[in-house]
């Protein structure tokens, strides 16, 4: 490469500057990427819409539910009704994806089942005699249930799909395509509902934006079918014994009992303060719809700068370290929003926007490796079964954790002192999943080249 360009230099040195010659070698680029590795743009397209998806009911759900007359446990409901179904049907959804021969057909179900109860709260009559909010919390709620079954068998589908030497390049696209899409729709969303005045025009868009969330999901659910397995799994009977067994090996994998161990503290620190963070921006930094999408924007923005790099430091010392870091940056958003609510509103709201831009500077290693630190503990055998029974304690952390934080924020008197001494607890308790983290490198580690070698 060094060769050609020097004896190119004097031939092409204005080349280089060229913008059309630019914009061409990266069209380019960018072909030849999808034609010797399409599993990684497939697994992009899915991103986009799935993500895409998601992030239109993120912004959406709980600016909704406010304007239907929900309170604080309203709130910390929207997070705990969807986790408590997932506590029911998750181990038995595992079970049964192990017992399907294409993995495939539960990706496609759960999103059209998904999108159907989307499409239900688009389409509820929303007025007093219906209860609106009720129904929008269960149709939501069963609405996320499909998702969470979606999610459940792309992690069993994935390593069937990618070859392990290829897993942090898909990965890496397909989060940086989610990343993109999250930084466009809060935009579009809270700009769009900012400037409707009427609380009648806004919920028709809420309605409107819930149809958009519910053809994504289709649409997603037919691209699937370009996505084919390559090394798939031998389906397993679904019968006592088998059962039996999966519980058993399950209960003998040190290396898959310890990282759910830690990865569970971890993520009961994360999920403390979810709805607190929504209590403190709309309750006393007093943010509106545009604002708050502008929060989303900016700590997007920070992830997806920073993807690219995580990338590399992936590459070079492995999947596990850089998420001490990513833990340790969890603690900042915290302290931004204790500071933030200790300015006057004429500059709090500006400083906290700002400010908590920066601190996901480390976020991204949490949704990039996560899931590549899962892979190697996991039974071959039971993988299905086994990724059930981890987010199985997932979602138990993800139901109660949030009412938890607002428990707290009440105990100490429900105001703005109180969300700080909430914030605080959650600052100290992430320390310490990060230290937990970084035991579990430094003592078990033996463990996890037994497993990986064992899976090899």
């Amino acid at each position: 490469m060094r060769r050609f360009f020097h004896s190119h230099q004097g031939r092409y040195t204005g080349g280089f500057k060229n913008p059309v010659i630019l914009v061409s070698r990266y069209i380019s680029s960018i072909r030849s990427f999808c034609t010797y590795n399409p599993v990684a743009v497939n697994y992009a397209i899915d991103g986009l819409l799935v993500l895409g998806a998601l992030s239109v009911a993120a912004n959406n759900n709980s600016i909704f539910a406010l304007r239907l007359g929900a309170g604080e446990f309203h709130l910390a409901m929207l997070q705990f009704l969807p986790q408590a179904l997932n506590l029911l049907l998750l181990i038995p959804m595992g079970l049964f994806t192990d017992s399907l021969v294409n993995k495939r057909r539960m990706l496609t179900g759960s999103l059209i089942l998904s999108a159907i109860f989307y499409l239900a709260v688009a389409v509820v009559g929303f007025n007093a005699q219906a209860q609106p909010l009720l129904l929008f919390l269960a149709f939501v709620s069963l609405g996320l249930v499909g998702i969470m079954m979606y999610s459940l068998a792309w992690q069993g589908y994935f390593p069937e799909v990618v070859e392990s030497a290829n897993r942090n390049t898909v990965l890496t696209l397909r989060a940086r395509m989610s990343i993109i899409v999250s930084l466009i729709v809060p935009l579009i969303t809270g700009g769009v509902l900012a400037a409707i005045p009427s609380e009648r025009g806004k919920i028709i868009i809420h309605q409107v934006f819930y149809t958009i969330i519910a053809l994504m999901l289709i649409a997603n659910a037919i691209h699937l079918r370009k996505i084919n397995a390559i090394d798939p799994a031998p389906p397993k009977k679904l019968q006592v014994e088998e059962i039996k067994k999966a519980s058993k090996r399950l209960l003998k994998n040190k290396p898959f009992l310890i990282f759910t161990g830690v990865a569970l503290f971890f993520h009961m620190t994360w999920h403390l303060d979810w709805t607190l963070f929504f209590i403190g921006q709309a309750n006393y930094l007093m943010l509106n719809e545009f604002q708050l999408g502008l929060v989303v924007v900016g700590s997007t923005l920070a992830q997806f700068l920073t993807l690219k790099f995580w990338s590399k430091r992936n590459q070079r010392f492995g999947v596990e370290k850089p998420i001490i870091f990513g833990i340790l940056g969890l603690t900042l958003p915290p302290i931004v929003m204790i500071f933030a609510t200790t300015l006057p509103l004429s500059i709090g709201p500006t400083v906290f926007m700002v400010l908590n831009a920066f601190t996901f500077f480390g976020f991204s290693t949490i949704t990039l490796n996560f899931f590549q630190c899962l892979m190697p503990v996991l039974d071959e055998e039971y993988r299905s079964f086994s990724v059930s029974v981890y987010s199985s304690f997932i979602a138990l952390s993800n139901a109660v954790m949030p009412m938890a934080g607002v428990a707290i924020y009440r105990g100490f008197g429900g105001d703005v002192r109180a969300l700080r001494i909430a914030f605080i607890i959650a600052i100290v308790l992430r320390i310490f999943a990060a230290a937990l983290w970084w035991l579990r490198i430094k003592y078990f580690h033996s463990s996890f080249a037994d497993c990986k070698n064992s899976q090899e």
